[in-house]
């Protein structure tokens, strides 16, 4: 982020730079020195910074110059910047001409040269001015920034990318008067929408996932041809073997598609997890482990796993652009996504206010809203007590009669406790309706049907695992479930032996499967984060076996 500027003016050379030199020596850290020479070459010089969108924080002018005086110069200023502060620098005899400006063009103080010492007549006068300018004062954003509209699928996808990479943006609507000049600035005025914006200036026109990730310096494509062991899935099962894998001298690649932390890393507050007695929020969990599979020697890609072969004793991965990846021992942890909901109008307007997850990314934006959670599990309630923050009213849509069956306690009881969190029981989405946004949801409940006026809801039903992709040979139950060890209830072929098969090995050999994804696992972080990390003595023992 560059420096606010200290303006300098004098046309005497020798004077102009002993104040430029005093400047520099106590506000260089913080401040960026410029000079001029002139009134109108200062005048020039605010113009190009305020083009620029700098910040100006103080303008030192000395009042006798030819052509333009110091009053002047101050008094035209303030038409540029008029928040910053105006010093003016003055012989004795112009006293009278100091005071009388302090009206006409705003200065906030006068000095009289000379001013050394300048600890003791000019730095005092400067702290004080700066101080208070400060008060004032918003650093520019330096950061990504979207523009958009609310409503727009490819935006809210955006977001959401952004949001769970833990990548600092600004989001700004295209009506906003903010908006438009930005776009002008960096000459997108006339591109469709959405526009992401870089610190650099460049941009991105509705860029899709992959172009951000290379565009924000993700490593998109694996250092090396080979690796001992494949994860793939960086949610907490991952990203357990991905720490233990690495630890224990492993060559470990962990292939993600969308963002370090999986499901569980969209939770806003996780509070049974073990040692975190204050609760730790999803993103928080996923960094932590993130950073801590990278230091041991966890190399990550973000990239889609679209396949995997069998070559001799090694496992291939094929991945989303092409690439392939041969290994040892392949782990699948990729989790679960949450089932859709299948009613009219539910498809039309996923991403312009239907959204499955938590979708911390839209919280802000029901700042005084209604909204909707629909679901009665953990994830559910965690989203509610999450959005409770911001919304008017969080209405929560519960099929069963109570949360009891389906919800661990601590979440009940902090629901009861949050008066804006309605709980309605028995109760179901029979159809959303709406232009270009969802506007309305149908309801069913045992009253009856009833309309209602929503412009967000946000679905917690059921895990679909995400196993499309994988082969025929991986065994998998009626619901895409990935059976393992004892579960298959077969054994397994090694070296043109059969043996029956390790606890979460696959019905190939070498390909492992941990976390949500598991037939029969148990759907907690905490569990995910056991069965991560106890595959990896599996991966030993079958590698210890050729």
């Amino acid at each position: 982020m560059p420096k606010p500027i200290l303006l300098a003016v004098d046309d005497d050379t020798s004077v102009l730079e002993a104040v430029v030199e005093d400047l520099r020596r106590q506000y260089g850290e913080h401040y960026r020195v410029v000079r001029a020479a002139s009134g109108q070459a200062a005048l020039d010089t605010l113009v190009q910074l305020q083009q620029r969108s700098e910040a100006v924080a103080l303008i030192l002018s000395d009042q006798r110059m030819p052509g333009m005086t110091g009053v002047d110069l101050l008094q035209r200023s303030m038409d540029i910047y008029g928040e910053c502060k105006r010093v003016l620098l003055t012989a004795y005899a112009d006293t009278e001409v100091a005071i009388r400006a302090i009206n006409s063009a705003k200065i906030h103080y006068y000095l009289n040269k000379p001013w050394d010492p300048p600890e003791e007549k000019l730095y005092p006068v400067l702290d004080d001015l700066l101080e208070n300018w400060n008060e004032g004062y918003v650093p520019p954003f330096s950061g990504v920034q979207i523009v958009g509209t609310r409503w727009g699928a490819r935006d809210h996808a955006i977001r959401n990318f952004l949001a769970q990479n833990r990548v600092q943006y600004r989001w700004m609507d295209a009506e906003s008067e903010e908006a438009q000049p930005l776009l002008e600035r960096h000459g997108c005025e006339d591109l469709k929408l959405p526009i992401v914006i870089f610190a650099d200036g460049s941009s991105l026109v509705q860029p899709q996932q992959m172009e951000l990730a290379q565009k924000l310096g993700m490593r998109t494509q694996a250092a090396e041809d080979f690796y001992d062991l494949v994860v793939i899935g960086a949610g907490p099962a991952g990203l357990a073997a991905g720490v233990y894998g690495a630890s224990e001298g492993l060559k470990t690649l962990i292939v993600e598609g969308t963002a370090p932390g999986g499901q569980a890393g969209s939770s806003s507050r996780i509070e049974n997890y073990l040692g975190f007695p204050g609760g730790v929020s999803g993103e928080e969990l996923g960094k932590r482990a993130y950073l801590q599979a990278s230091r041991l020697g966890a190399e990550f890609v973000m990239q889609k796993a679209k396949g995997i072969r069998v070559d001799g004793g090694y496992r291939v991965i094929q991945l989303a652009d092409g690439r392939e990846v041969t290994c040892r021992a392949v782990l699948i942890a990729t989790g679960v996504s949450w089932v859709r909901l299948d009613v009219p109008g539910a498809e039309k307007f996923v991403g312009s206010g239907v959204y499955y997850g938590a979708a911390l990314a839209e919280a802000v934006a029901c700042k005084d809203e209604e909204v909707y959670i629909v679901g009665g599990a953990n994830s559910a309630g965690q989203a509610a007590i999450h959005f409770a923050r911001y919304a008017a009213k969080v209405h929560m849509l519960v099929r069963g009669a109570s949360l009891t069956k389906s919800m661990s306690r601590y979440l009940i009881d902090q629901i009861e406790a949050t008066p804006n969190i309605m709980v309605e029981t028995g109760t179901e989405i029979v159809e959303m309706m709406g232009s270009d946004h969802l506007e309305s949801i149908r309801i069913r409940n045992a009253a009856g049907e009833e309309t209602r006026p929503t412009s967000s809801v946000f679905v917690f039903i059921g895990a679909a695992p995400k196993t499309q992709w994988l082969p025929q040979e991986i065994a998998c139950d009626d619901r895409g479930f990935v059976l393992a060890g004892n579960d298959l209830k077969q054994k397994v072929r090694t070296l043109g032996q059969e043996r029956v098969p390790y606890l979460l090995e696959t019905s190939v050999p070498g390909i492992f499967v941990a976390g949500d994804v598991r037939h029969g696992s148990v759907k907690r972080a905490a569990s995910a984060v056991g069965e991560g990390s106890i595959a990896i003595q599996f991966v030993h023992q079958y590698m210890a076996g050729f």
